[in-house]
């Protein structure tokens, strides 16, 4: 489980890092609104807390931003304003939960526990975009009737790619979310090219409408291209 701290006291946010790398969740810290947009916008979370009162950008616009734009990450609010107009802005606003500072660690921990059980149970089991499904319980493909062979390591990026529709996927972005390299000793560039290259000849080669496209020089875009 990945989760992302947008939080700008250090202090605080190291500690929700220690606590919930303790319980082996993978942690990222964006420490301004603008930062903890961008990151959420781009990678791929299962939850984020979400202090409200953020230098750059407020957290209530990064959370009504992420929902227009169709983002359901879950997101738990955390933040010292303790109104009750400030909790119904932040629910209003699509927060999935809400914690007034200071408060204990293993509350907030029992409680993204319990809001994890439920976006499993919430959560899409198929994934469809014009002729091209998957299905993650089965783990298959198909384009239009056609069944598509992948490999294990072919069904994640397209996996990642299709939760990323219309929108340029990175190599970086790949490396880290798929192959779960962090520390980049030795670049990737050329395996995620050449799984790529291959998924792209069972994708889109039997067919006459192309959907996976390379952005030169930026990475790749399942849909959306227009030249």
């Amino acid at each position: 489980m990945r989760i992302l701290i947008v939080e700008d006291e250090k202090k605080v946010a190291r500690a929700l890092r220690k606590g919930l790398e303790a319980e082996h969740y993978e942690v990222a810290i964006a420490a301004t609104g603008e930062e903890g947009f961008f990151l959420a916008s781009q990678g791929s979370f299962d939850l984020i807390l979400l202090d409200l009162m953020l230098p750059r950008r407020d957290g209530i616009d990064v959370l009504a931003t992420l929902r227009k734009r169709g983002i359901q990450t879950p997101v738990f609010v955390l933040t010292v304003k303790n109104t009750v107009a400030d909790r119904v802005l932040g629910l209003d606003q699509g927060a999935d939960d809400y914690l007034v500072k200071p408060f204990a660690v293993l509350e907030l921990l029992a409680r993204i526990r319990a809001l994890l059980r439920r976006g499993r149970m919430d959560q899409i089991l198929k994934l469809h975009r014009e002729d091209l499904e998957m299905d993650l319980v089965t783990r298959k493909v198909s384009r239009g009737a056609q069944p598509l062979d992948l490999t294990a390591k072919e069904f994640d990026v397209l996996d990642y790619l299709l939760r990323h529709w219309s929108r340029v996927v990175s190599r970086e972005m790949l490396a880290r979310d798929v192959w779960r390299v962090t520390a980049r000793v030795t670049p990737l560039d050329n395996v995620i090219d050449v799984t790529v290259a291959r998924l792209r000849r069972k994708v889109d080669d039997p067919f006459e409408k192309k959907l996976l496209h390379t952005v030169r020089g930026v990475g790749f875009m399942l849909g959306g291209w227009q030249e």
